[in-house]
């Protein structure tokens, strides 16, 4: 019989990957979705039930792990809640997947699980503990202590993304996520200023953080202030984890983190501000190595792991 395969799905607020892979994190063959949100979580479930079975068909699929956007009992399988989603409260998705595909499958919150894939795998990879930040749609985190991710009470983990910045309630995830960078860049658009990143964005709908590098390379001023409140922000956020779990590494994922160099350098130079001298030098920072396949690939090894 030929090798065991694991089945990895990412289920996000914009995106839907269903991947197969062995039990290193190799991808075999993937296939990618853009997610309606109009249709909730019954036309997500409607996109898998039309493509898994067949990606599956033919091939010695041991086990199915899922990385799922929002918070969830991997206890039992069910979803707790999506933030961006409907139609996914108390849903259970393992059991669901063993009725459609007649295998056993695992789920896990997707920033614990692209965690997970960047730790044995990716940019953390040779450190302990790994402390993982997506910045895409929402903000989220998860931490890998010892090779195993950190479980803390249902249904809650490193909820970096809810942690409040000030006494107000301003979030990280209000202030980091790439929603967040792109409505600041639109609030800079319409306010009339004639810069670079007007000159780029302004007939751009979404995403407009991909433009900062450019605006950023020609000295545009208000470029330069986006990027620095939003790494300012982030590098206070991660200096609570510094204090709390003290990571050896703390690995940059999601959307935003393609800005590359321009990220990380930034949060690399601010965080110490933010830590206390007895906690320097402050954990390494790196841009995640798996890319837009962190999560696909952790839940294909956490599938490996069977839990």
């Amino acid at each position: 019989m030929s090798e065991p395969l694991f089945a990895g799905i990412e289920i996000g607020g914009t995106k839907l990957q269903i991947a197969v892979g062995d039990r290193h994190g190799r991808i075999i063959e993937k296939l990618k979705f853009k997610v309606d949100k109009q249709s909730g979580a019954a036309g997500i479930r409607n996109t898998i039930k039309h493509n898994l079975p067949t990606l599956l068909n033919g091939k010695n699929i041991k086990r199915i792990g899922v990385g799922f956007g929002g918070p969830v009992d991997w206890k039992s399988g069910k979803i707790c809640k999506s933030h961006q989603i409907e139609g996914w409260s108390g849903f259970d998705i393992t059991a669901w997947l063993k009725e459609l595909t007649g295998i056993e499958s695992v789920v896990e919150n997707d920033a614990n699980t692209a965690a997970y894939g960047e730790a044995i795998c990716g940019a953390g990879r040779g450190f302990d503990p790994v402390f993982y930040v997506t910045l895409g749609s929402g903000v989220g985190g998860g931490l890998v202590v010892e090779g195993n991710i950190y479980h803390g009470r249902e249904p809650g983990e490193c909820e970096i993304g809810h942690v409040r910045l000030d006494k107000s309630g301003t979030t990280v995830e209000s202030q980091c996520s790439g929603w967040a960078v792109d409505r600041k860049i639109r609030d800079a658009i319409n306010s009339n200023q004639h810069t670079k990143l007007r000159e780029l964005a302004a007939n751009h709908q979404g995403n407009e953080a991909i433009f900062l590098p450019q605006a950023i390379s020609c000295n545009d001023p208000v470029a330069i202030k986006i990027l620095h409140e939003t790494c300012e922000n982030l590098a206070f956020a991660l200096s609570h984890v510094v204090h709390l779990f003290h990571p050896q590494v703390i690995v940059l994922g999601g959307g935003l983190s393609n800005l590359g160099e321009l990220l990380r350098g930034k949060v690399a130079e601010l965080l110490p501000g933010f830590v206390m001298e007895a906690f320097h030098p402050v954990p390494e920072i790196k841009i995640a190595k798996l890319g837009e396949d962190s999560v696909p690939v952790g839940a294909i090894l956490i599938a490996s792991q069977g839990y």
